[in-house]
C-alpha cells in the first residue's frame, strides 16, 4: 500500500463532499455523535493543520495554543481548500513515512500516523455524505486498504473509546458496509 497516495485520495474524497455542502447544511447532524456538519469539517481541518507540524518533528506540547480555537472560522470551505494541500504535501515529503511522529499517546512511525489520517478522512467522508445527503459510495480500493490496515487496530480503537460498538451486518454485506461497521457505523 502506498500510504501517501491513499491519504491523498481520501483527502480528495472528503474535499469533494466539503465542496458539496450547501449554505443551509452546516448545522445538520452527522453519524458522529454530537457533531454537526460544521464540527465534522472543523475536525478534519484541525487534523490537516496539525499534520505538517507533526511530520516536521514538533510535539503537541511545543504547539502551545497555536492550533486552539475555531479552525474553520467564517469560511469553512475556503479554510479546507487552503490547508488540505499542505497536509497532503507533508505526508508526501521524502522520508515522511520513516519519521517518528510525536502524538498525544506516544511516538509512532510516520507511516502509522499517515494511515490513521487516511482512515479518518475516508470514514468521515461517509459521515459527511450521510449528513448532507450526498453520494455515500466510497472508493473500493480505499475501502480494501483501510480494512486491511484497520483489522489489527479495531479492538484498540474501540477499547480506547475512539469508535462505537460494532453493529451487526448481514452475511452478504458489501465491503463498505463491513468497514463502516468496524468503525461503529450503521449504514
Amino acid at each position: 500500500m502506498n500510504i501517501p497516495e491513499l491519504h491523498r485520495r481520501a483527502v480528495e474524497g472528503f474535499g469533494q463532499r466539503v465542496r458539496a455542502i450547501d449554505d443551509d447544511q452546516w448545522h445538520l447532524p452527522t453519524p458522529c455523535a454530537g457533531w454537526d456538519v460544521r464540527q465534522l469539517v472543523a475536525h478534519l481541518v484541525d487534523e490537516n493543520l496539525w499534520t505538517p507540524w507533526l511530520f516536521d518533528g514538533h510535539t503537541i506540547a511545543e504547539a502551545g495554543d497555536r492550533f486552539s480555537g475555531d479552525p474553520v472560522g467564517d469560511d469553512p470551505k475556503q479554510v479546507w481548500e487552503e490547508h488540505s494541500p499542505e497536509a497532503v504535501g507533508a505526508v508526501h515529503q521524502d522520508g515522511a513515512m520513516e519519521r517518528t511522529v510525536h502524538l498525544s499517546f506516544g511516538d509512532v512511525p510516520g507511516e502509522e500516523y499517515a494511515s490513521q489520517l487516511f482512515a479518518d478522512h475516508l470514514i468521515h467522508s461517509w459521515d459527511l455524505a450521510r449528513g448532507i445527503g450526498a453520494d455515500e459510495k466510497l472508493d473500493p480500493e480505499l475501502i480494501a486498504a483501510c480494512a486491511e490496515w484497520f483489522a489489527a487496530r479495531e479492538d484498540i480503537y474501540r477499547d480506547g473509546g475512539a469508535i462505537g460498538a460494532r453493529p451487526d451486518v448481514p452475511a452478504n454485506a458489501d465491503p463498505q458496509t463491513i468497514l463502516l461497521a468496524a468503525f461503529g457505523r450503521t449504514p
